[in-house]
């Protein structure tokens, strides 16, 4: 499995203008892309997602976790997540979403600028 690259999200990302949330979270979204390929460690979700805090990003974690989406897998001290089938059913309306802020981008940097 190919790593995740530092820059996989842009800085002024989407998905802080986005109005819909996963579970209350405006982090899950980007969480559950880090999770699409396969399991990963939270050290590996760090790097695409440095500028969540930690704190945040453990919170997103237990919240999608809570939810259904991810699985938190231990195996001795390693600790991965992996997206459940839930989770997955999620992907897609994640593009979509993602799609419909690239094509409203301007007005909705207009409507938070006003």
């Amino acid at each position: 499995m190919e790593a995740l690259r530092a820059d996989m999200f842009e800085e002024i990302c989407p998905s802080s203008l986005l109005p819909f949330r996963i579970g209350g979270d405006k982090w899950a979204g980007l969480v559950l892309r880090c999770l699409e390929d396969g399991p990963r460690r939270y050290s590996e979700l760090r790097v695409p997602l440095a500028r969540i805090s930690p704190k945040s990003l453990t919170q997103s974690l237990r919240g999608l976790e809570r939810d259904g989406f991810v699985r938190r897998i231990e195996s001795g001290r390693r600790v991965t997540y992996e997206l459940t089938e839930l989770g997955r059913s999620l992907l897609e309306p994640v593009r979509v979403f993602c799609a419909w802020v690239e094509e409203h981008w301007d007005e909705l940097l207009d409507a938070r600028e006003s």
